[in-house]
């Protein structure tokens, strides 16, 4: 029996993904095997000596302490892709709100309540402090061609933008579902020269905080309109509010509102939206339920952000998977260890990630605790299980 905990409510459609005869759910368990969550924050949390792993049912995981969890031997998973439909409608309505001013608009008629038979009049009279651009023709810089990227692109192309976008990082995968119209620029810098709109889609870590500021602004277009969908700390709001000052940046639009973005004139500040669609709840839920029971129950790694992708089908009378530091002389620990014991190795995988790696071992024999224990033993080590 595993007990997962759950750190947030969770959709009923990732919970019926674990089975009531092998899984125990609650928001109150001592000793998790698995925690689920969306927004939750461990940061403060004693994580306990029982955790194995943790999904997070969206992609961010700022809120998890990854560090920790990686030297305690603890995968930390998320779900790509779950959302990023959700993400991608609410960044095209942000495209709109950006170039027309819809929301300034809405909120002036609203003072126009009470006028009677005049509002009519009034309107007419007024509109024109509200006009803005089509985005049709309008260039669009995506910087970051993720899943949500690479749905943006694309939706922009078929509302009639020119679409250029950079990401050093594109994998195989999106390349596949990005329309081959896109521009690709070779430099970050040719993103922020030549779009009449930026949108963010990168995230947040030390190379990405603060990456709109001053001097990136300086190399944009006057009057540009920045959407940032991603993460607040990829933009120095000091110098966006210094850059609005001067009409250098036209407006932004933000999902990430801080006390210091909702001072700002031209800001249209959104409550953290992009995945509050029930569509996408459902979707990250039962996406990282299928990855808590796979690695609980067969030891499979799909969607780590911690260690590397490593998964196979199940072969031989036992299994032992261990995470580990990617340093040379592992294997053949492992492997010797194996044939002390005259155990036979059926398959065998080893993926790495960075400074951590990850090793699935099908062996055709039982696999007992004085092995696991050798294992442990290894320096290098960060964690072992045992299936049998």
């Amino acid at each position: 029996m595993f007990n997962i905990l759950t750190l947030n409510k969770i959709s009923p459609l990732g919970l019926n993904r674990f089975d009531s005869a092998a899984y125990s759910v609650s928001d109150s368990c001592d000793n998790p095997d698995g925690i689920i969550l969306r927004s939750f924050s461990m940061h403060d949390m004693e994580l306990p000596a029982s955790l194995k792993a943790v999904a997070r049912a969206g992609a961010g995981v700022n809120n998890i302490p990854i560090d920790v969890c990686t030297e305690k031997g603890i995968v930390v998973f998320n779900t790509p892709g779950a959302n990023a439909n959700a993400v991608k409608e609410l960044v095209i309505a942000g495209l709109f709100l950006a170039g027309r001013n819809i929301t300034g608009g809405i909120e002036w008629a609203k003072t126009l309540h009470g006028k009677g038979a005049d509002v009519p009049k009034l309107v007419e009279k007024g509109k024109g402090q509200f006009v803005g651009p089509e985005i049709k023709g309008k260039r669009l810089g995506v910087i970051g061609l993720g899943a949500i990227g690479v749905m943006v692109a694309n939706a922009a192309l078929q509302l009639g933008m020119d679409v250029i976008g950079y990401d050093p990082y594109l994998t195989i995968d999106a390349a596949w579902h990005l329309s081959d119209r896109v521009h690709k620029a070779k430099d970050i810098n040719e993103i922020y020269a030549n779009s009449d709109y930026i949108t963010l889609h990168v995230p947040q870590n030390d190379s990405t905080k603060n990456m709109i500021c001053s001097d990136t602004l300086k190399l944009m277009k006057n009057g540009v309109r920045i959407l940032n969908f991603s993460r607040g700390g990829l933009v120095n709001e000091a110098h966006l509010a210094a850059a609005i000052e001067e009409k250098k940046v036209a407006c932004y639009v933000t999902d990430f509102p801080s006390d210091a973005v909702l001072s700002m004139e031209n800001v249209i500040a959104i409550p953290h939206l992009g995945a509050s669609t029930p569509e996408s709840e459902d979707n990250c839920a039962e996406m990282a339920a299928c990855e808590l029971v796979d690695y609980l129950e067969n030891g499979n790694i799909v969607n780590s952000v911690n260690f590397p992708a490593c998964s196979m089908a199940r072969e031989g009378k036992g299994r032992v998977t261990i995470l580990h530091k990617n340093i040379p002389n592992m294997l053949s620990q492992f492997s010797s260890l194996m044939a002390e014991k005259n155990l036979n190795i059926l398959n065998m995988m080893n993926k790495n990630k960075g400074e951590n790696a990850y090793t699935i071992m099908d062996i055709d024999g039982v696999v007992d605790a004085e092995i696991e224990n050798a294992i442990n033993m290894i320096e290098g080590v960060l964690g072992v299980r045992i299936f049998n």
